[in-house]
């Protein structure tokens, strides 16, 4: 489904991404973003094409759900305006004149249809063997109450400053749709992010920070993933450098 633009604020620092919970990632090849809606027919399909993405283990995968199909007669439970400025940020990034679900977002620097499976792992490996993939190593770990977080230094080839971002998602969760497009659908969402807080800036030099750990979120079906994301002149998403996930109940990322 195609929207074209409208005016909207973009808000400067919605950085997001996401991971994978279905096996370890030790050491991701990239970052996938997908835009979807609960209100969107085209959807379902690239829900579950998500869902094997997860389960591949092998990319940070992150679902953001937007609201912009409300209108259609469902409003979204997982959906929030700073999901849909995200997904514009990123048109307005890659020139593009609209937006449209299923979309996926890979490494912040380009987009394949969310339903396109080789597609998206295509654009992550070929990404990587080029240098555009996650150059940056990055890192986290659960000691005590805290998120400890650590970035290794960059070099000349890649951006001197970037973002660091974490995002919180429920690893999974199903909705009853009852209403619009999808009515009369039960339909599983995967790392669905519910918060989003930039924590610091990154200057090409390796940097520690430490989180509480109760942001994590309640139950242990929660995470968090560490973006590492340069940005364009107004706070829009850009290239993604580095980024990693951390699960609820692991002390560090391969427990």
């Amino acid at each position: 489904m195609l929207l074209r633009f409208r005016s909207m604020v973009l808000v400067a620092g919605l950085l997001i991404a996401g991971s994978a919970s279905a096996g370890e990632l030790k050491a991701p090849k990239g970052v996938v973003e997908l835009f979807t809606s609960q209100g969107c027919a085209s959807c379902p399909p690239a829900d579950t094409t998500f869902s094997q993405l997860v389960a591949q283990g092998d990319v940070v995968a992150l679902s953001y759900h937007v609201d912009y199909w409300n209108y259609l007669g469902w409003t979204d439970t997982l959906a929030s305006k700073e999901n849909t400025e995200r997904q514009y940020g990123y048109a307005k990034t890659m020139g593009r004149s609209g937006v449209y679900t299923p979309q996926a977002i890979i490494n912040g620097r380009d987009h394949v249809k969310g339903t396109d499976l080789v597609g998206i792992n295509s654009k992550v490996d070929g990404m990587r063997s080029k240098g555009e993939g996650l150059v940056v190593p990055v890192s986290a770990a659960m000691h005590g109450d805290e998120i400890e977080i650590e970035i290794g230094a960059g070099n000349a080839q890649i951006p001197a400053e970037a973002e660091v971002v974490v995002a919180y998602f429920t690893k999974k969760q199903q909705v009853e749709v009852t209403k619009g497009e999808n009515s009369g659908k039960n339909m599983d969402y995967w790392h669905s992010v519910y918060d989003v807080q930039s924590v610091g800036m990154w200057n090409g030099q390796t940097m520690s920070l430490k989180l509480p750990g109760k942001l994590m979120g309640k139950s242990k079906k929660d995470g968090c993933a560490i973006l590492l994301q340069a940005s364009g002149p107004n706070g829009e998403p850009a290239e993604i450098i580095g980024a990693t996930i951390l699960m609820a109940g692991r002390k560090k990322l391969d427990d």
